[in-house]
């Protein structure tokens, strides 16, 4: 068993901010001291318009009335895209000692309706936008009190006294299975989150981020909203996603959170057409909710921003571990971070600690939890200094008929490593004659091979891996290399969707 403290971070934050980083028990007690303390300064900048801690305040304060004074713990839906209103209406809710319950912007109507039921809402605050998405709600479900985001009452509420077990949020999650679900998150936990992103890099208050991310996913809510308010930064919204570097270039962010599919897009551009595609201020990048190449670390740090990944699950409140090494140790997701206690159990991760939720909402997760310890799912390795290692998923198990067993993660981190691969899955599959086989997908990167014509790129690429194949164990070796002229599909969370296997072959 592993616990961590924040000491292990200290060396890597300048001295004067790192004394900075303290606990608090709830967002109210954590966003009454950001008003304090950056009162005058850009807490948000949104369609032109720059929002200041205070004028922040004043609109959520204005918001809070709205809510009527609700009991402790009430579930206020969010359905909203990433906006100040959000933003505004986020905070409201959660200083009134509600639970927001955060809806992505992609559902329809029925969805709507069926995380209402299923998440006991009370009350519903919407983008105007996304009215004609309420019909099923305003028709089944009148007792559901409908407050437009863009709202706001002259009368101002103060913030509610709470402790850090009221819950504070319901994140979407696919939990254990992928069965989406509802994670419930205490203030203490949002709380540990948000602390959580202040380690392992110098500069940490008085920031710029793009928020590109969606804000109903936990890495940007956490980790990109809420630690951002939370060391008096200024937050650029960027509406969508095609506008990033237009964004960047106007507003020069020093912070960028991302996945890496997006890190690999902007690589690439900035390849193609220069490092002012990321702005001359970039200094960080912290990348996450997905498997982050080494290439990537390497090749950023050569236009001089450290990128700096981590792992996290909706389940911790995002942040589990952060990696300050991360040219030393580029295929480590980094050091655990404090107040959480890490277990090892025939190669799964098991976490308890402050920033863990407090369980599913609507369902039951049967085998998530053993004696209070929460079941990751994820199979890891620590080394030596303490540094994490994901190696796979426990049900992405491929058995052998051998008996052996193989985590196809923790092949494709061998794939991987060839600086054309840019992404890569392992899966199970068949050869003509019915035999079970292990079968492999690779997608190039752009930027590598292009001094080669096309079919040359290809015949190189299939003989570095075949190398690279040849010195995996046998019962690791593929059998069939297959090289994709696009990209995978994936998730909202831009993770790639991996192929259920079916007979003869079929995926």
């Amino acid at each position: 068993m592993v616990t961590q403290t924040k000491e292990l971070f200290r060396k890597y934050t300048d001295e004067a901010e790192f004394a900075k980083i303290v606990d608090y028990d709830t967002v109210a007690e954590m966003w009454a001291h950001c008003v304090k303390a950056y009162a005058d300064d850009t807490a948000v900048v949104d369609n032109g318009t720059a929002y200041s801690f205070a004028r922040l305040e004043d609109d959520a304060a204005g918001f809070r009335t709205l809510l009527k004074q609700p009991e402790t713990g009430t579930r206020v839906a969010i359905f909203a895209a990433n906006s100040y209103d959000f933003v505004k209406a986020y905070l409201a809710v959660v200083t009134s000692g509600c639970t927001a319950v955060i809806f992505p912007a992609h559902l329809d109507e029925t969805a709507v309706f069926g995380c209402c039921m299923m998440f006991g809402v009370k009350k519903l605050v919407y983008q105007p936008d996304f009215e004609e998405k309420l019909s099923l709600v305003k028709a089944r479900r009148p007792d559901i009190e409908l407050l437009p985001a863009d709202a706001c009452s002259d009368e101002k509420t103060p913030m509610a006294d709470c402790d850090g077990k009221t819950p504070c949020a319901v994140v979407f999650t696919g939990g254990t299975t992928g069965k989406s679900k509802g994670a419930l998150l205490s203030n203490a936990a949002v709380m540990q989150g948000t602390v959580n992103g202040c380690y392992g890099y110098e500069k940490v208050f008085g920031q710029r981020y793009l928020l590109i991310l969606p804000l109903s996913h936990v890495f940007g809510l956490i980790r990109n909203l809420m630690t951002s308010l939370y060391t008096g930064s200024a937050l650029f919204i960027c509406r969508n996603n095609k506008d990033m570097f237009r964004d960047i270039a106007g507003f020069k962010p020093t912070i960028l959170v991302m996945v890496p599919a997006l890190a690999e897009m902007a690589l690439t551009l900035s390849k193609k057409f220069g490092r002012n595609m990321l702005g001359d201020d970039l200094k960080t990048i912290i990348c996450g909710a997905a498997p982050v190449s080494p290439f990537l670390i390497t090749e950023y740090d050569k236009l001089g921003v450290k990128l700096l990944a981590g792992y996290g699950l909706t389940e911790s409140a995002n942040l589990v571990s952060g990696n300050p090494e991360s040219l030393a140790k580029p295929e480590s997701v980094g050091l655990p971070f404090p107040n959480q206690e890490l277990r090892i159990e025939n190669g799964e991760l098991w976490l308890k600690g402050r920033n863990m939720m407090d369980g599913y909402v609507g369902v039951e997760e049967a085998g998530a939890y053993e004696d209070g310890w929460f079941k990751t799912g994820d199979l890891v390795r620590i080394d030596e200094d303490g540094y994490l290692y994901i190696t796979g998923r426990t049900k992405e198990i491929i058995v052998l008929q051998s008996g052996e067993n193989v985590s196809p993660a923790e092949v494709e981190t061998a794939f991987n490593a060839l600086p054309f691969v840019q992404d890569s899955q392992v899966f199970e599959s068949e050869n003509e004659f019915g035999a079970q086989i292990l079968a492999l997908e690779v997608v190039l990167r752009p930027t590598e091979l292009t001094n080669l014509a096309p079919e040359e790129r290809s015949a190189y690429a299939l003989k570095e891996l075949e190398a690279v194949n040849k010195k995996l164990p046998t019962f690791q070796q593929v059998s069939k290399i297959t090289i994709r002229d696009s990209d995978f599909q994936r998730s909202p969370a831009m993770k790639i969707v991996r192929y259920k296997h079916e007979k003869n072959g079929n995926h």
